[in-house]
């Protein structure tokens, strides 16, 4: 099979979806990798790296497009390049589709294959293409609400850890997930007094027994969102309805009722967001303020390191990808039933149930495409 992979274009995306070690793996089983010119130049990879471990590196995108079976991206495409899409072409990235109608429309459109990161499962459960993202963006997620409580910086003026003699922050952690688990072990260890709410008993239970005893794990309920966030300096977002859409725990009215300069993280962007004010935002100008709430919503977290992202997700994507390139999409997904559960469009048709559900388009099973 010819691979393709292609630099990230969304902005400040420093992350590539594949390491020269990956790159060499692929090609010892005898496929033709083809990477673009300067794609893991900001994760620390150089074109002489890529080509050692075997790959063809060429000038742009719409060569690799031209002749690959099989993307790689990060990031899901971006509108320039929806039209080099061809029918057939396997697109293998994270996509998020129920939060992003146009690219739903156009994968359809296209008749491509779209397997997403984000549903992929493994043999035991879980999410393995999403794990180490998550560990990335829940452990940033807490960094970042570090510095911008600054006031400096619109926030409160609170150290996560206060001092002798001041309490410290308290933040509030929506979704014991592994976002959630992340952002609560970084505040911890910051000296922060933390609230990690989850729907699951078992979860919580877990929680119960992992965690230092200032973390306080709670079962979730509007009453208690609404209460904690009355008492929070900083509130993560950090729930996960795989492949739909993300419920809105704190509503525009809940915002008046905070402290001024309390400061939010919506990892959950990707899905659309856990805050009813979220909007997407990047690396670029990562905050802005509602109601006198500073807001964090970038959409591509761990693109602010791109070196462990590049590694962390490689380590995780490649047998993936080498038994699609092995075996073919369709073989790969029947051998392999966490695959298939990757599949989100297939063909022109929606094989999602969450894509399908927050679009209105009819859902077929993966199944009756194999």
């Amino acid at each position: 099979m010819i691979v393709g992979v292609l630099k990230e274009i969304k902005v400040q995306e420093n992350r590539v979806c594949m390491t020269p070690a990956g790159v060499e793996v692929l090609c010892q089983n005898g496929h033709e990798v083809l990477v673009e010119h300067a794609a893991g130049i900001g994760s620390g990879f150089s074109d002489d790296q890529y080509k050692a471990a075997g790959a063809t590196i060429l000038p742009t995108p719409v060569e690799i497009y031209a002749r690959a079976d099989m993307l790689m991206h990060v990031k899901e495409p971006q509108p320039s390049e929806y039209p080099l899409i061809r029918p057939g072409q396997i697109i293998f990235a994270y996509l998020h589709l129920a939060a992003d109608e146009q690219l739903t429309r156009e994968l359809i459109q296209r008749g491509a294959i779209g397997i997403a990161y984000e549903t992929v499962e493994g043999h035991q459960g879980g999410l393995p293409l999403l794990t180490p993202m998550s560990e990335v963006a829940g452990r940033l997620a807490t960094q970042e609400a570090a510095h911008y409580c600054k006031s400096v910086h619109g926030g409160r003026g609170v150290l996560m850890g206060g001092v002798t003699g001041v309490i410290p922050a308290t933040v509030l952690v929506l979704g014991g997930g592994i976002v959630g688990t992340n952002s609560a072990t970084i505040a911890a260890g910051l000296g922060a007094r933390v609230y990690i709410l989850d729907m699951n008993l078992d979860r919580l239970r877990y929680l119960s027994e992992i965690m230092p005893k200032n973390v306080t794990p709670l079962m979730s309920s509007p009453a208690t969102v609404r209460a904690l966030a009355r008492e929070a300096d900083v509130i993560i977002g950090a729930v996960l309805v795989v492949g739909a859409k993300a419920p809105k725990l704190i509503s525009r009215d809940m915002l008046r009722e905070m402290k001024p300069g309390c400061m939010m993280v919506d990892v959950a962007i990707d899905q659309g967001g856990c805050f009813e004010t979220s909007r997407p935002t990047t690396h670029e100008d990562p905050v802005f303020e509602v109601d006198g709430i500073v807001h964090y919503c970038v959409t591509n977290m761990p693109g602010a390191v791109p070196f462990t992202s590049t590694v962390a997700l490689t380590n995780a994507t490649l047998p993936y990808a080498l038994h699609i390139a092995n075996k073919g999409w369709k073989q790969a997904c029947l051998d392999n039933p966490g695959l298939k559960k990757g599949l989100n469009i297939v063909s022109g048709k929606v094989t999602h149930q969450g894509v399908a559900d927050a679009f209105g388009l009819a859902y077929t099973p993966a199944d009756e495409c194999l």
